[in-house]
């Protein structure tokens, strides 16, 4: 049940009307059974001095664009009332006429778009208001007899508006029914959500509070949990074999919905999720569309549904449904965009962005791990709205067309626009090996910078860990994730790529980079040092390679692999026969994977550093010394030794070799494959010849 956040200790610290609109906003953001991701929208009026110093009566509200949870004080934008409220006694205003006349009324140019419903907040004669989106709300206004129960519930302190989309005509009629209802205390807004209001932040987020509770305990009332969604049609499946199928079947869905563009996919299995894909009647339920307008960017109108039996022991006839399903779901939003389509109209990627599998739970695609996210996140609410709404009566939503028009409406599409730009690596998955190192590490933060999201396999966790833990801090959250892995175990290795299926639907990148190194002159080497050369740096990345390879082809859309060789491959190291052997069988594996990849879109390329020092485990460890002992000079010496024996005069850093992995990775060498590149500083004696 949703409960008050509000801190009055907290609020009494905060100086000015907009630091409490903001403090207000946050607390109704947070608890998304009040407020959807980037729905709903708050608003404050109070008075300032312009620039001229004059007094001038002012609303604040939530700029577009934004989200209620996480949105500050430069969110907002401040309008002139004396400018807006004439527009009252207008018959009619179109939405790029109400857009632009609203930019006229800013008291400062860099503030951003006011919200679509700039003008329900302005027309209410209060100087607190807040809309917003909850569940228990929306399951009322979603029921073919809401308007009925909620006179049972709110008896005459409600206003009820049939569904209109946000704008000009909306705004005034909410306006008028409540100048009409002396008793009214809110506003029920049919298929869409709720208006309150107050004299102070306080008051208005209490009376939001106050009239949830009141709708969640009437529906409470109702709820019948054996009958919900027409019973238990699925049982899930235990969690661990969820996770498994789940991770076995994802890949083959990144394929399936990455034809236009690639997606990177979430998993979620949560209680709610389950017991709505366990159903009996969720198949035909999910089809009636959205629960509220603003999920449908997100969401489109309807998830895809999986018509499947859980069974174990059919995998594969799932991988095949899902093909399948998918394929029809293209075709069916195609057809869809062609009934509805206005002119200049351009369709977004057909593949859905929900995909419903019952015993297993829900999948969701977008162009960013936090966009699929978004979408599982407002499903979730979905799901709560039809558990209200089908225990009070039958669940209703838009018309298609009405759909059509909302998911492809300028002024949604406009909060699109406000998204950074796609950059080389958008959209794609990187695996690393020795992703704690100094190579490592820098090779996720240059695929980051360009919109990769990576994950870093690593013996040290912790290591992995702070990594991808300072990537998320400046990239974002889930740009970036560390799993255990030790190379040379099969069952790690395996794990690992699974839990990258789970994390993020699949990969398209691997960097093959873990390693040691050890030195010893040929005839002391023993077999333990030999074979633990050959073990973690032939063995390792033959599995990881592997492993990569068959979910690569299972994705069906290509891949790219690149593995961290060394001058050694091609040179014969003095004291370092095993290291050596092992560098060069990386090469000449690379060179392998590269000729059986090209029928699949598999490129595979090697990289041949020399002597990286920085950042590095290997050098930092016993190898510094060896190196230096075979050169006969002192450790701290190697490093101005290396240097001068290259024909550029240079050191090698791992930020170089980063460069490097990034060429082969990106679109600049895609005609590229089984090809060496050397990051040396030009040592002759390992040119390739």
């Amino acid at each position: 049940m949703v409960q008050s956040l509000w801190e009055q200790e907290k609020a009494s610290e905060l100086q000015g009307g907009l630091a409490q609109l903001v403090y207000r906003s946050n607390i109704i953001g947070t608890d998304r059974r009040v407020c959807n991701w980037g729905g709903g929208n708050t608003s404050s009026k109070t008075t300032v001095q312009d620039f001229r110093g004059r007094d001038i009566e002012v609303m604040y509200v939530k700029g577009s664009g934004s989200d209620l949870a996480t949105m500050k004080a430069g969110n907002f934008t401040g309008l002139r009332l004396e400018d807006i409220r004439p527009l009252f006694e207008r018959d009619e205003m179109s939405d790029e006429e109400m857009v632009g006349y609203l930019a006229h009324c800013m008291i400062d140019s860099k503030h951003p778009r006011a919200s679509i419903e700039t003008l329900l907040h302005a027309f209410l004669p209060f100087k607190h208001v807040d809309h917003t989106h909850p569940d228990s709300i929306i399951s009322l206004c979603c029921a073919d007899n809401g308007r009925e129960l909620a006179k049972e519930i709110f008896g005459d302190r409600f206003v009820w508006v049939p569904y209109v989309r946000p704008g000009f005509t909306l705004s005034k009629m909410i306006a008028q029914g409540v100048l009409s209802n002396p008793k009214a205390e809110l506003v029920l807004m049919e298929k869409h959500g709720l208006v309150t209001w107050g004299e102070t932040s306080e008051e208005a987020y209490a009376q939001t509070i106050k009239i949830i509770t009141e709708a969640e305990d009437f529906i409470e009332a109702r709820v019948n949990e054996a009958k919900l969604f027409g019973g238990v049609k699925h049982a899930a499946l235990e969690a661990d074999v969820r996770r498994s199928i789940a991770a076995q079947v994802m890949p083959t869905i990144r394929g399936a919905v990455s034809d236009a563009k690639k997606m990177i996919l979430t998993f979620d299995d949560a209680d709610d999720v389950l017991a709505f894909v366990g159903g009996a009647k969720s198949p035909e339920l999910s089809q009636v569309g959205a629960a509220c307008p603003d999920h449908l960017v997100h969401t489109k109108v309807v998830p895809l549904f999986i018509d499947w039996t859980p069974n174990v022991s059919d995998i594969d006839g799932l991988k095949a449904i899902l093909k399948e399903s998918v394929s029809a779901y293209k075709k069916q939003y195609e057809a869809y965009f062609d009934r509805n389509k206005n002119d200049g109209d351009v369709m977004f990627e057909a593949a859905p962005r929900v995909i419903l599998i019952p015993g297993i739970g829900m999948i969701n695609t977008g162009k960013s791990w936090s966009n699929s996210k978004v979408s599982g996140a407002l499903y979730h609410r979905a799901i709560a709205v039809m558990r209200g709404a089908t225990a009070l009566g039958e669940f209703v939503s838009l018309s298609e067309n009405e759909s059509y028009n909302v998911e492809y409406w300028p002024l949604e599409l406009y909060k699109l626009s406000l998204a950074p730009a796609e950059a080389e690596f958008s959209r794609k998955v990187a695996f690393i090996t020795g992703g704690a190192g100094g190579i490592g590490s820098e090779t996720a933060r240059r695929l980051v910078s360009e919109g990769a999201h990576v994950v870093l396999a690593d013996l040290n966790l912790e290591g992995a860990e702070r990594v991808a833990g300072e990537i998320n801090e400046k990239f974002g959250e889930g740009r970036a994730a560390a799993v255990k892995m030790d190379v040379t175990s099969e069952e790690a290795v395996m794990a690992a790529i699974a839990e990258t299926a789970i994390t993020y639907g699949g990969m398209d990148i691997i960097v093959n980079n873990a390693g040691l190194a050890t030195s010893s002159p040929f005839d002391q080497t023993s077999l333990k040092e030999w074979n633990l050369n050959m073990n973690v740096l032939g063995t390792g990345y033959f599995l990881v390679a592997r492993e990569a390879f068959k979910l690569m082809k299972e994705q069906a859309i290509g891949g790219n692999m690149v593995f961290i060789g060394s001058k050694n491959s091609v040179y014969a190291g003095k004291s370092a026969s095993a290291y050596s052997s092992a560098k060069a069988l990386e090469a000449h594996l690379a060179r392998c994977v590269a000729a059986e990849g090209g029928e699949f879109g598999i490129r595979c390329n090697t990289i041949l550093p020399d002597a990286i020092l920085q950042g590095s485990t290997i050098w930092n460890g016993s190898w510094r010394n060896e190196r230096a002992a075979a050169y006969g000079i002192e450790p701290d010496q190697l490093e101005e030794y290396y240097r001068k024996r290259t024909t550029l005069l240079v050191n090698i850093y791992p930020r170089d070799i980063a460069e490097g992995v990034a060429f082969f990775a990106s679109s600049k060498a895609d005609k590229t494959t089984g090809c060496m590149l050397t990051i040396d500083g030009g040592v002759p004696a390992a040119f390739t010849r």
